[in-house]
C-alpha cells in the first residue's frame, strides 16, 4: 500500500521539478529546498507507526504545499490532494467525502491550474482507494494465514502427542502381554515340567531296586509331559488370533492412519463370513487398498474415502471409492497395473471407474 502512495508523491515531485527547470525559474534553489523538505517529511511519515505523529507530519506536508504555492511556485499545490486524502481517511469512512475534501481547494487556486489540480486529485484518490482495498485484503489474508498457521501448529502438536500416546500404549500393552505369557508359562507349563522331572528322578533311583514302582513313576512323568505339551498347544492357540481378525484389523489400522495423516474422512464397512478369506487373499486385499489410498492422496483431492468389503456367495468384493475429481479417461499407471497383476495371480479381477469420483473394485473368487 505505502509503495504506490510514495510512488505517486515522487511522480508529482519529479513533474514539479521538471516543469520548473524547463521554465528556467529564477529561484530554483528554493524549489529544490521545498522539494527536499517535502520529501524528507513524507519519508519520515512512513517510518513512524503512531497515528498522532503521522497526523502531525501530514499537517506539515499540507503546510509546505500551501506555503510553497504562494511563495515559491504555484505547481506545489498539486501535492495537496494526496496529503488531504491521507489525513481525512482517518476520520471518514465514506470515500465520496474524502474525494470532495481533496477537490475543495480547487475553488481557491489559479484558474489555469484548476483542470490540472482536479485531474491530480482524482488520480490520487484512485491510487489511494486501490491501495487501501489491496492493503485491507492483504491484511485480512495475513490474519487468515496467521490463524491457519496457529491451527496447523496446534494440530501438529496434537498429532505428535497422539502419536507418542499410541507408542506408549503399544509399549505398555506389549509389556503386559509379555508378563501375562510368562506368568501363564510359569503357572501351567513350568509346574508340569517340574513335576515330570521329579517323577523321572525318582524312577532313576528306584530302577535297580523296584522296577515296578520305577515304571509307574515313568508313566506318570509321561502323562504329566503330555499334559504340559497340551497346555503349550492350548496357550499358543489362545494367543494366536483368527486370520480374519488379523486381516480386518490391519485394514482398519491402515485406513485410520491414512485419515489421520491426510485429514481425510474414511469409512470402513464389511459384511459376510470373513473366515472364508485366505491369507493370500488378505495380502492382496491389503496391498490393493494401500495402492488405491496412495492414488487418492496424490491425484483426487478427495475429502472422503470409503472402503467396502463384502463376502458374497462365490466371490469377495472390495471397493475403495473417493469423492474426488475422478477421471473421464483412465490411464493405467504402474499402480493399477500392479493391482491387476497381483489380483490375476489368484484368478481375480480389477474394475476401475472414474465417472463419479474414483473407485477401484477388487473381485476375488471363493474356492470351494
Amino acid at each position: 500500500m505505502d509503495f504506490w502512495i510514495i510512488f505517486s508523491k515522487l511522480a508529482l515531485l519529479i513533474f514539479i521539478a521538471f516543469t520548473c527547470v524547463r521554465a528556467e525559474v529564477s529561484h530554483i534553489s528554493w524549489v529544490v529546498f521545498a522539494i527536499l523538505l517535502y520529501f524528507c517529511i513524507n519519508i519520515t511519515l512512513n517510518i513512524f507507526k503512531r497515528i498522532s505523529i503521522k497526523r502531525i507530519l501530514l499537517f506539515l506536508s499540507i503546510g509546505i504545499s500551501i506555503t510553497s504555492y504562494f511563495e515559491i511556485n504555484s505547481l506545489f499545490i498539486l501535492l495537496l490532494p494526496l496529503a488531504l486524502i491521507e489525513l481525512t481517511a482517518d476520520f471518514f469512512n465514506k470515500k465520496i467525502i474524502i474525494l470532495l475534501i481533496s477537490i475543495v481547494p480547487i475553488l481557491n487556486i489559479y484558474e489555469t491550474l484548476q483542470p490540472l489540480y482536479g485531474l491530480v486529485s482524482i488520480f490520487c484518490y484512485m491510487i489511494f482507494t486501490i491501495t487501501s482495498v489491496y492493503g485491507d485484503r492483504l491484511l485480512k489474508d495475513e490474519k487468515q494465514m496467521d490463524s491457519m498457521r496457529k491451527t496447523l501448529q496446534k494440530m501438529t502438536k496434537n498429532l505428535n502427542e497422539n502419536t507418542e500416546y499410541i507408542r506408549q500404549s503399544e509399549y505398555t500393552f506389549k509389556l503386559e502381554e509379555r508378563n501375562r505369557i510368562s506368568q501363564e508359562i510359569h503357572d501351567k507349563i513350568g509346574h508340569s515340567i517340574t513335576g515330570a522331572l521329579f517323577q523321572m528322578e525318582a524312577a532313576k533311583r528306584l530302577i535297580e531296586t523296584d522296577k515296578l514302582k520305577a515304571t509307574e513313576l515313568l508313566q506318570n512323568a509321561i502323562n504329566i509331559s503330555k499334559d504340559g505339551i497340551e497346555n503349550i498347544r492350548l496357550t499358543l492357540k489362545n494367543m494366536k488370533p483368527p486370520s480374519e481378525q488379523v486381516g480386518i484389523h490391519r485394514v482398519k489400522l491402515m485406513i485410520d492412519e491414512f485419515a489421520a495423516k491426510h485429514q481425510t474422512k474414511s469409512v470402513l464397512t464389511h459384511d459376510g463370513n470373513l473366515d472364508i478369506i485366505t491369507p493370500i487373499q488378505w495380502k492382496i486385499i491389503h496391498e490393493n487398498i494401500t495402492e488405491a489410498l496412495t492414488n487418492t492422496m496424490k491425484y483426487s483431492n478427495a475429502t472422503l474415502v470409503s472402503v467396502e468389503l463384502k463376502v458374497l456367495n462365490k466371490m469377495i468384493r472390495v471397493e475403495i471409492k473417493d469423492n474426488g475429481s475422478g477421471a473421464e479417461k483412465i490411464k493405467k499407471g504402474l499402480g493399477i497395473i500392479g493391482m491387476e497383476e497381483r489380483t490375476a495371480s489368484v484368478n481375480g479381477k480389477i474394475i476401475v471407474d472414474g465417472t463419479r469420483g474414483f473407485s477401484v473394485t477388487t473381485l476375488l473368487p471363493i474356492h470351494p
